[in-house]
């Protein structure tokens, strides 16, 4: 049996798939009731509450953790903090036999950025007992669904990421779903590492293309100007910017990479973007 956090997003769901297709048992861990009975397996836990997370992860033979999406901390990242050290106690607590942890590419950045909180997870969590494995994924291709709207109706999408023709590594989240049922399968020793991209690197020029194709009409990259970042991720809301940008200023300097050797996924951007639009219900010109 194995347990399962995140299974409700994109990663989890593409894992859950993939478990189901070999006929892998997993119990689901989810917040609250409602979710829970949409699997045979499941366990009602919050990942800050340590207790009710040990009982989760009791008797599994391997533990996925998905550490939850947070793109706007407060300084010093103190809510991701909090649950890395729950997720660590609880696991110290029940022991499973391996655990594969979802990072991310740039979790071993120079520079503090978004994604050092993946950096932290990895620090803590490679200090436990038992195997771990790191499975550092790409920026998610499925990110094109906030640009899907506005290219339908403007022909245009904005893009922080610059050059609008420099690629950079992005991978499906089917296909990190794929890898981690994989490595939940796999034996090995101490912490490993496993680094996954797609079968190809991706522009925004090319995003804008792939657009184009599905939704049938000319479709163009736009660069937003470095120093209108902040204001306009304030008026979405954010208090904080500061991480985001240098997450991005990452991606575009180039310290944020894959070393040489990532594994290669098999989806393309084009499946990615015409199974969006799909889902979405959006209409095509």
């Amino acid at each position: 049996m194995y347990a399962i956090t995140g299974i409700t997003g994109q990663v989890g769901a593409s894992l859950a798939e993939a478990l189901r297709a070999t006929e892998a048992p997993f119990r689901a861990i989810v917040r609250d009731t409602a979710k829970a009975s949409r699997f045979v397996h499941a366990a009602i836990a919050e990942l800050d509450d340590t207790p009710a997370l040990t009982r989760a992860f009791e008797g599994a033979e391997a533990v996925f953790i998905l550490l939850p999406p947070l793109f706007d901390p407060s300084p010093g990242f103190p809510e991701s903090n909090r649950t890395i050290t729950s997720i660590r106690d609880a696991l110290l607590a029940s022991r499973p036999d391996r655990v594969v942890v979802l990072s991310t590419i740039g979790a071993d950045a120079p520079h503090e950025n978004l994604l050092s909180q993946l950096g932290r997870m990895e620090q803590a969590l490679g200090e436990l007992p038992m195997p771990v494995a790191f499975l550092r994924a790409a920026w998610f291709m499925e990110n094109a669904q906030w640009d899907i709207v506005q290219a339908r109706d403007t022909g245009v999408i904005d893009s922080y990421l610059q050059p609008l023709d420099r690629r950079i590594a992005m991978v499906a989240t089917r296909d990190i779903g794929r890898l981690a049922a994989k490595l939940l399968r796999e034996r090995w020793e101490g912490v490993r590492v496993v680094e996954l991209e797609g079968p190809v690197r991706v522009s925004p020029d090319d995003v804008a293309a792939s657009l184009a194709r599905t939704l049938h009409r000319d479709v163009v990259a736009r660069a937003v100007p470095r120093d209108a970042w902040e204001g306009r991720f304030r008026e979405q809301g954010m208090k904080n910017p500061a991480p985001r940008m240098r997450m991005i200023d990452g991606f575009n300097e180039g310290w944020i990479d894959f070393r040489v050797g990532a594994v290669k996924g098999e989806t393309s951007l084009d499946q990615v973007i015409a199974a969006l639009v799909a889902r979405d219900g959006i209409s095509s010109g």
